[in-house]
């Protein structure tokens, strides 16, 4: 692995040939991803987060499509974000709880959470239906600076959150749940636990990966306002 100590702009990128967008029909999508040899730590994470790259296992990268720009970076504005009442009663309605934190993920009950969420939620997806190599690949590959949130309901495992710790926040990579509580609303809970995590260590931000309008998978993203979106370069607030 290589040291990645040099200027962000002396890294060398690679892109996907064209292939069927997962979020759009209608359009084929390309990729732009970082060198693979490089070490991704916390200095060239933060970095590209900032420029609206977003990690996918041993990946960073981020769409390069000819035709479309929908997908957009968003972040959350952690210090301007007031809870709703929707969202208080989410919070309350988990207050049972516990979380423990971990530096890998190893664990027969993790894969079998995940296999379930895949097979229930994801059904005729690209990742479905969920393998042990898929697993390994795309949760359990880190970074240094990679944590592991697994949250139980008594000693029953019900969401695990993988979370990149960024010099201005935290990145939310991927959550998976028990697709049999909906009642507890465990995917908006958990994004409310991170911004509560975020103000906790005094981070400003978290990144939430991309937002495309109209686009019921990721409507879900728009609950968590103020909104950070990257637009010509710059980050804007939209209330």
């Amino acid at each position: 692995m290589q040291s990645n100590k040099r200027p962000i702009s002396s890294i060398r990128l690679f892109r996907t040939s064209l292939h069927p967008c997962s979020y759009k029909e209608s359009e084929e999508a390309a990729t732009v991803f970082v060198d693979p040899d490089l070490i991704i730590d916390k200095r060239l994470n933060s970095k590209l987060s900032q420029l609206g790259y977003r990690r996918s296992g041993a990946h960073l990268y981020r769409p390069d499509c000819d035709r479309c720009s929908a997908c957009i970076s968003c972040r959350v504005s952690v210090s301007d974000m007031k809870f709703s009442r929707g969202q208080r009663r989410i919070i309350k309605r988990n207050e049972d709880l516990s979380v423990v934190e971990q530096a890998d993920l190893n664990s027969v009950a993790a894969f079998d959470l995940y296999r379930r969420y895949i097979d229930r939620r994801h059904q005729g997806g690209d990742m479905f239906p969920a393998t042990d190599e898929q697993f390994e690949a795309f949760i359990k590959t880190k970074t240094v600076d990679t944590h592991f949130f697994l949250f139980y309901e008594r000693k029953r495992l019900i969401a695990v959150s993988v979370v990149d710790f960024l010099e201005q926040g935290l990145s939310a990579v991927y959550t998976f749940f028990e697709p049999d509580l909906p009642q507890r609303s465990l995917g908006n809970f958990v994004i409310l636990w991170q911004i509560n995590k975020c103000r906790e260590l005094e981070l400003p931000h978290l990144y939430l990966g991309y937002w495309i309008k109209g686009c019921d998978k990721m409507e879900y993203k728009s609950k968590f306002r103020p909104m950070e979106f990257l637009i010509n370069g710059h980050w804007t607030k939209v209330t």
